[in-house]
């Protein structure tokens, strides 16, 4: 199977046509998304294309204790229940420095890098992209595969991801209107056009990222129309998939487990001005939850986000609540295997960032942008004490000529109310090479 993913990402790479990144990140993931124009949308005439690109993610990181948020020796069961294993987070995957291997989790937990509380150098992400479009630009087919090489406590393990594969469809070059089938980012909230390294400001998602951030496999559409006159926009972005908006170890996208779609969708207003964007949004999900069998148990959530650009300013934020119905307690069916039982689950949280991009006269190094980030999660799982947790983020990213990227971060994490107080702050680097 190793084999395979290796052919499969070799030939995502054997195409010796090159273009910039700053290209295909415009179609990165071929996203008919309220900040950028949907490709083809008046086309320029050209010819057939096919783009390849990539990134490799190069990581460093020093995670406090012992790289998780459990204290020594806790058997609580399930452990995963009475701390957050999300807060010591490593990477832009959001891959922790360790989780507790000392007792039964009821797979409420991320991936782990496997490097506990020990300094260690990271290969955090191997990512090769493989983008076609036809000649007007209307019609486009994207694939995304990626390679987590790690060292876990069962030996060396290389997890390969097709994280995104999809067609889409824009059928009127007079109007921003696109349709997308296959596996692609979701439609919900704001921190998704971030996912990659490549993009996002810092290193590590914020704390809410699990709920909102993973890829979904279904059918998508997304509309906007202009208001020259208002400087303005107005969009809908709408989905139904297989399962929620949850990163990829909590929920899988591969099968329904139900029967039923799950079904999201994001409004948006844009107000372009020539010195100054205005950019609020208001996302929405109702469906049966993909991790267990019974239909009727649903699952719902909602937010709302807002992000300011003025003067090389950036500010950025978006709350989420999150309600999971208690599902069959027979099975619990992750991603990271079965486990107990499919709890009662709420939650609720946010964050705000602020990043001031400052251009540079070196040719080699580009622009800096130092940046903070405050974020705060309350959770609760059914018979289980609430746990309120917040997240203090700062860091500077380099740019460094077209093709690297220097980011060094540091996470100050503090467990508020229902969990031990424990030693689990991270300090982080990351050098992206783009290809």
């Amino acid at each position: 199977m190793r084999r395979r993913a290796a052919v499969a990402i070799a030939l995502l790479c054997a195409c010796p046509s090159r273009a910039l990144w700053a290209q295909a990140v415009a179609t990165q993931t071929g996203d008919a998304n309220d900040d950028e124009p949907v490709q083809g949308y008046s086309p320029t005439p050209a010819g057939p294309t096919v783009v390849t690109a990539g990134y490799v993610d190069v990581g460093f990181a020093d995670a406090q204790g012992n790289g998780t948020s459990w204290v020594p020796g806790d058997t609580r069961v399930p452990n995963d229940y009475g701390v957050d294993a999300f807060a010591p987070a490593v990477n832009s995957r959001g891959d922790v420095a360790s989780t507790n291997a000392n007792a039964a989790n009821n797979g409420f937990v991320p991936r782990s890098v496997g490097i506990g509380g020990r300094p260690s150098f990271l290969l955090n992400t191997i990512s090769a992209d493989l983008r076609a479009s036809n000649a007007n630009g209307s019609y486009l087919v994207f694939v995304r595969a990626q390679a987590m090489p790690r060292f876990l406590a069962t030996g060396e393990q290389t997890q390969v991801l097709i994280e995104q594969a999809f067609a889409r469809v824009i059928p009127f070059a007079s109007h921003e209107f696109a349709l997308t089938i296959g596996k692609a980012d979701a439609v919900f909230g704001i921190e998704y056009l971030d996912n990659q390294a490549t993009l996002r400001t810092g290193i590590t998602p914020s704390l809410m990222a699990r709920y909102t951030t993973g890829t979904q496999l279904g059918a998508k559409a997304f509309y906007r129309t202009q208001l020259p006159r208002l400087w303005s926009a107005l969009s809908i972005n709408v989905a139904a998939t297989n399962g929620p908006t949850f990163i990829e170890a909590l929920q899988t996208q591969s099968a329904s487990l139900t029967g039923r779609p799950v079904l999201s969708g994001r409004a948006g207003y844009e107000l372009n001005l020539p010195r100054f964007q205005l950019k609020l949004g208001v996302s929405a999900l109702q469906g049966p939850r993909n991790d267990q069998r019974q239909s009727a148990k649903g699952m719902r959530l909602w937010g709302a986000d807002a992000r300011l650009y003025v003067a090389g300013l950036s500010l950025s934020g978006e709350y989420v609540d999150v309600q999971e119905d208690d599902g069959d307690a027979a099975e619990k069916l992750t991603p990271l295997g079965p486990r107990f039982w499919a709890s009662e689950f709420e939650a609720r949280g946010f964050w705000a960032q602020a990043a001031w991009s400052i251009a540079l006269p070196w040719r080699w190094l580009e622009r800096a942008t130092p940046y903070v980030r405050l974020g705060y999660r309350r959770a609760r799982f059914e018979g289980f004490p609430q746990l309120d947790v917040a997240r203090l983020t700062t860091g500077v990213r380099f740019d460094l000529a077209e093709s690297v990227v220097v980011k060094g971060e540091w996470l100050f994490n503090q467990e508020r109310r229902g969990a031990p107080n424990v030693a689990n702050d991270v300090r982080a680097i990351s050098v992206v090479f783009i290809w």
